[in-house]
């Protein structure tokens, strides 16, 4: 099955990595680096899982992994290769849904940051991606990535609205939460400049699911994937009930169906 809240970027990616400046990718790269090394992972071919416009393919590429990057959105990957060309890094793009995904040969290590594994609206379809996962990895392989907590949705975003206006554009991000399925709507606003000095407007829908850290555990562990380790996200503190964000970390231990 296709995910089809996760084909919203259209012109949104043309500015997205402005308005994710506030995201300290390269401390997040600095934690999955350190992660990796400390499960004897100093080098090896990496997936990033829904790797957007490839700045954490970037940076973990520059680290001395071999990167594979996989997305389902051509307009992200377009910025992404344009990232590639500027620093002649050899990351191979894949533009592929991340429930279908598929690979040469198997990875030492899958990540996914950003929360894009919350576009995942079903829990059969977060399964599916995990047992892919465990499919491509190495044995003992390592899969670390991020989800936003309900608490997140719930408390902090759900029924916000979020504006900035910028030199280079301005977008106004309405969310809706519904806590009986767990969805969280966002409806995006975007007016970018053209050439001629006026402002063309675009609008775009995402949704994205709240998955507790028990329905994550149980997941990963029925796709054959051993957990060891859930943290408030990049740092290694113990998940809290005010915590928005949640880094995972597993480990491949045995082979299950895809």
């Amino acid at each position: 099955m296709k995910n089809e809240s996760m084909e919203a970027y259209g012109e949104f990616a043309r500015v997205y990595d402005l308005f994710q400046d506030n995201v300290d990718y390269r401390a997040w790269a600095g934690y999955i680096t350190g992660q990796l090394k400390k499960r004897g992972l100093s080098e090896g071919i990496v997936l990033d899982l829904g790797c957007g416009t490839g700045t954490m393919t970037e940076l973990l590429a520059e680290e001395g992994y071999d990167m594979i990057g996989v997305d389902n959105a051509e307009e992200m990957l377009q910025e992404a290769l344009e990232k590639r060309e500027r620093s002649g890094h050899s990351i191979l793009y894949l533009l592929q849904d991340m429930e279908e995904f598929e690979l040469y040969g198997t990875v030492c290590a899958v990540v996914s940051v950003c929360d894009s594994l919350n576009y995942l609206l079903e829990e059969e379809a977060l399964l599916q991606v995990f047992r892919l996962v465990n499919n491509y990895l190495d044995p003992g392989g390592v899969f670390l990535f991020d989800m936003n907590t309900p608490y997140k949705y719930e408390t902090v975003i759900g029924s916000a609205t979020i504006a900035e206006n910028r030199e280079e554009g301005s977008f106004i991000w309405e969310n809706e939460y519904d806590p009986d399925t767990g969805i969280n709507t966002y409806d995006l606003t975007l007016f970018l400049p053209r050439e001629d000095g006026l402002y063309e407007k675009d609008t775009e829908l995402h949704c994205q699911k709240a998955y507790s850290e028990q329905t994550v555990r149980e997941l990963l562990e029925k796709a054959g994937l051993k957990v060891e380790a859930v943290y408030d996200a990049y740092t290694e503190n113990p998940p809290g009930p005010e915590s928005e964000r949640l880094t995972f970390i597993a480990r491949e231990q045995t082979k299950t169906p895809a």
